[in-house]
């Protein structure tokens, strides 16, 4: 059977799928080629499709670079549902489940194996790589390779090495939110000049966009929109603060919802736990800070919710393309205030980073607050912001379907300006209001 005709055959039979979608069907056959790629495909596109069905056909075990526990063991489970012989190496497995592994590598009955990048780079486990014959190398979340990016791990970095200790073997970097320079770094830092690029777009037409102004009260707004929008159904609620996650999640719970909390702060098990009944169980909200989220593959989550403003368009479009991918409609709700903008400031203001870094990080802060100020097309802007380009205002986010009323604001902006002047540029938006 040729390399295509497999790939079609396991794409029905394994994974129960009647055909390629996007760009799957070339990105498959480049990696089954032995050739690299460079893949930018959106949330819920089907990404882990196009290095799992090669690592099936190619001799050896595929090797799935993962920079998180909780994904990996996911994706792990759901390999073994179907018949598909996967493990992880990672810190929560004991010794002697490890070691296990290993063998199990050197025995040459894994076809996938996911593990951290820090293991991965280990002098023992390289050497260990030396041994075994690989399929390819998968570096998924491949974005955390950006020092600009949102989701930076240093760790990622030393991947480069892949390609100077193992050149003929074929690499695929994959993520799902990249803008132009994020790309760039990502070519240069894993020295992917070579790899194809296979860019899928970024749209997500089934996610319904819409933004809210924050008011004292937000609760029961959120309530409302849980109660008459989403009832019974799965969702994401994030919160800035760990504080605010446990009191959203506890006073979910007393209005009858589902609700979880999960942040960095829990225990390894706790957030292990309720992470899985968010996966496993219907109807579950779980409260979270960015903590939560990566790689997270349930279909049918059908709202995410910002308590708070997102501190750049690539993580805000990260934390809601985990709705709805199973492309029925999901929708993406946030509420912002200035009091998010300050503290959000602040953070970059009061981080170890360099003044560089810091400039990046404000540019990226003041994007995603004229994104919540739009008066135009939601999805356009959110597109373009990613280099992606959407001819027509979509008709499916708050702009689009209540068109806000706009009006000169010249003279008024003239004299905010004046008052700030005249009262000696030293207080606050209250005061100056009441001025």
């Amino acid at each position: 059977m040729s390399g295509l005709n497999e790939a079609q055959g396991i794409l029905e039979k394994v994974f129960g799928y009647a055909s390629f979608r996007l760009s799957q069907q070339e990105i498959v056959d480049s990696l089954i080629a032995g050739k690299d790629a460079l893949v930018l495909m959106p949330t819920g596109g089907g990404k882990s499709l196009c290095y799992q069905i090669p690592s099936l056909i190619r001799p050896g075990v595929g090797i799935v670079v993962s920079p998180l526990i909780a994904l990996m063991q996911d994706q792990v489970i759901a390999l073994r549902q179907q018949g598909i012989a996967a493990a992880a190496l990672n810190s929560s497995l004991a010794p002697e489940e490890a070691q296990q592994v290993k063998q199990q590598l050197l025995d040459g009955e894994l076809q996938l194996l996911y593990v951290a990048p820090e293991r991965l780079m280990t002098e023992g486990f390289q050497a260990l790589l030396q041994r075994i014959e690989i399929a390819l190398f998968a570096i998924d979340e491949a974005h955390c390779v950006s020092q600009w990016g949102h989701d930076f791990r240093p760790e990622y970095i030393q991947l480069s090495a892949l390609h100077e200790n193992f050149p003929r073997i074929p690499r695929i970097a994959l993520t799902a939110t990249a803008d132009e320079p994020t790309c760039r770094e990502i070519i240069q830092r894993l020295n992917l000049s070579h790899a194809q690029h296979f860019i899928s777009g970024f749209d997500r037409p089934n996610i319904r966009y819409r933004i809210a102004s924050d008011n004292s009260n937000t609760r029961q707004q959120l309530l409302r929109f849980i109660q008459l929008d989403y009832p019974g159904q799965a969702g994401i609620v994030y919160c800035l603060s760990r504080r605010r996650v446990e009191e959203t999640a506890a006073w979910l719970q007393q209005q009858g919802i589902s609700a979880l909390p999960y942040h960095a702060g829990f225990s390894q098990q706790q957030r292990a736990e309720n992470q899985s009944r968010f996966l496993r169980e219907d109807g579950v909200v779980i409260v979270a800070t960015i903590a939560f989220g990566m790689g997270i593959d349930k279909p049918d989550v059908r709202f995410v919710v910002h308590m708070n403003l997102p501190k750049s368009l690539e993580a805000y479009y990260q934390e809601t393309g985990r709705a709805g991918r199973d492309g029925e409609p999901a929708e993406a709700l946030l509420f912002y205030n200035l009091q998010d903008v300050i503290t959000l400031r602040q953070f970059v203001e009061q981080s170890d980073a360099d003044e560089a870094h810091k400039r990046i990080e404000s540019q990226k802060l003041e994007h995603m607050l004229g994104y919540c100020e739009l008066t135009s097309c939601r999805r356009q802007a959110l597109l373009a912001y990613f280099g992606d380009e959407l001819q027509e205002p979509c008709g499916n986010c708050d702009i689009c379907l209540d068109p806000p009323k706009t009006w000169d604001g010249t003279v008024a902006a003239q004299k905010a300006l004046s008052c700030v002047h005249h009262t000696g540029q030293r207080f606050g938006v209250s005061y100056l209001v009441d001025v």
